[in-house]
């Protein structure tokens, strides 16, 4: 997952493979002290012609372009090179070749990194949806004390917020309730087995297609009463979204999180590679 390191390896190497180019100034334009400038990170400059006019110059650097009219360089292949191994290594460390079933009889709709859990109930619909980008926690560059750096690093695991979305097949209303995975357990009640999701907000918004509606009062319960808050969350469990939920959550999670990185990984690999 060192995408943004290789880029600036390949970038370094690229210029480390560039020549010097003289470029000659007229008088009138630079003065006669500067002689000559290294190339950075295109293949192109600007100079100044006799008449003032930019003229697009191209550089020595050892190219090929490829039949749909993109630009190779030997950063582009070291880049490319990086990104086969990387691809390799996470292949390999790969749990779920396909996703994992969520218990419960929930149905699975996938749509890039978008899902939703769709399951039916005595006259309800309950779905849950949430979103697997940006939804790793990110990692702390320090070592942990006493941990050795050959060590094995944690897995990385994706924890999205989740919306889950509660209608009746009598109303016009669906009870929308917005959740997420805190940082640290959270027990309301300080008895019992503790949540390993809580619920942030609480709102009715129309039931099928209508447009979301702004105004509609949102409960937001970082100041809510725990009794209430205690019913809300079993109101949940009532309908299958409790700890195991959130736990095989994690897990779906998890692997289609993974399962897109590699594709984008290999999305870019293609994209620098222009085959």
């Amino acid at each position: 997952m060192l995408v943004a390191r290789a880029l600036r390896s390949a970038v370094t190497a690229a210029r480390s493979s560039l020549p010097l180019l003289a470029l000659q100034a007229s008088s009138a334009h630079r003065p006669a002290a500067v002689t000559a400038r290294p190339f950075t990170r295109s293949l192109w400059v600007l100079r100044g012609s006799g008449k003032g006019l930019p003229v697009l110059l191209r550089g020595s650097l050892p190219s090929v372009s490829c039949n749909r009219g993109g630009l190779h360089t030997e950063g582009d292949k070291a880049f490319t090179e990086f990104l086969n191994d990387e691809i390799k290594e996470e292949k390999k460390i790969q749990k779920h070749k396909s996703l994992p079933k969520m218990s419960g009889g929930w149905e699975l709709d996938i749509h890039g990194t978008e899902a939703k859990l769709t399951r039916k109930m005595a006259g309800e619909t309950v779905t849950v949806s949430f979103n697997v980008n940006n939804s790793i926690p990110p990692s702390v560059d320090e070592s942990p004390e006493g941990q050795k750096d050959d060590e094995v690093e944690p897995e990385l695991t994706s924890t999205p917020n989740f919306v889950v979305e509660v209608t009746k097949d009598d109303t016009k209303q669906t009870l929308v309730l917005d959740c997420h995975y805190p940082e640290d357990e959270i027990s309301h009640t300080g008895e019992g087995e503790s949540d390993i999701f809580s619920i942030q907000e609480v709102s009715f918004q129309p039931s099928g297609d209508s447009e979301w509606q702004e105004n509609n009062y949102t409960l937001n319960t970082d100041s809510l009463d725990w009794a209430l808050y205690d019913h809300l969350m079993d109101f949940l469990a009532d309908r299958g979204v409790d700890n195991t939920f959130a736990d095989e959550l994690v897990n779906l999670s998890t692997a289609l999180e993974h399962k897109e990185y590699i594709r984008f990984l290999e999305d870019l690999k293609h994209f620098v590679k222009c085959q």
